[in-house]
């Protein structure tokens, strides 16, 4: 089943060509890791897959109305603010909005798909908490776990781990891989290669304005691709823990 279809996107931005004819598809249980320099187009791409900006081409799901499109499509922008001081709590509630009619209260299942989001994010202990008041960290697993609560069989997120100590980085991807195992599908733009070589099952590089490679990690982190699009030395390994990916030095 296919989730996500794109075809020949292309989108300029301040008249200038971010991206050219990007295609893809992603379909079930996949985790697609989006990697590519700083300003390759990671969150244009993302943006316009859900029909927020401008675009030319086609995408499946920015064609849909909004409803269906939030009941297809979960988003966290990479923008992290929380513009209102409501409990931890009532925040995830909000992602169940769209499986909600208009005036309708929160149901036991929209309960338990809160709770179970809260627990993911390791977030029981703040459910009362002001999400104000939490540190940034801790504010960016509240968001995650809005997401979560939305229950749909795509999620798109922009950074997501950015912001969160090694061990909420090392769960959040975990959380994301066991969802692409479940039969759900997730895509996340990381600069962190190296969590994204353990935990996506696909990578999608972007460079120059398109997809400068497409496949399982081993494919697509060569050392020789590496130093094209990053300019940088790197090590990879296959290890019985897993892909092991490290940067090692810029070259000069």
């Amino acid at each position: 089943m296919t989730f996500l279809s794109i075809n020949r996107l292309s989108v300029s931005l301040r008249d200038r060509c971010v991206l050219r004819n990007v295609s893809f598809e992603v379909g079930a249980g996949e985790c697609v890791g989006l990697l590519g320099p700083n300003g390759a187009g990671k969150t244009t791409l993302m943006r316009a897959a859900l029909g927020l900006i401008p675009y030319e081409g086609e995408s499946s799901i920015a064609n849909m109305v909004s409803a269906d499109r939030a009941r297809m499509a979960a988003w966290m922008p990479q923008t992290r603010e929380i513009a209102w001081p409501m409990t931890v709590e009532r925040l995830v509630v909000l992602g169940r909005i769209p499986h909600m009619a208009n005036g309708q209260r929160p149901t036991a299942k929209d309960y338990e798909k809160v709770n179970a989001a809260l627990a993911a994010m390791d977030l029981d202990r703040f459910r009362d908490r002001t999400a104000t008041r939490l540190s940034g960290g801790e504010q960016v697993r509240v968001l995650i776990a809005r997401v979560l609560a939305q229950d749909t069989p795509l999620i798109l997120a922009d950074e997501p781990v950015a912001g969160l100590d090694p061990a909420h980085q090392i769960s959040t991807m975990q959380i994301f891989s066991e969802l692409a195992r479940a039969g759900r599908s997730v895509i996340v733009s990381l600069h962190d290669i190296g969590l994204a070589a353990r935990h996506c099952t696909r990578l999608i590089l972007l460079s120059d304005g398109g997809v400068a490679a497409d496949g399982p990690p081993g494919e697509v982190l060569t050392l020789d691709r590496m130093a094209e699009v990053f300019g940088i030395h790197a090590f990879y390994r296959d290890t019985e823990d897993g892909p092991v990916f490290q940067p090692l030095k810029v070259i000069e």
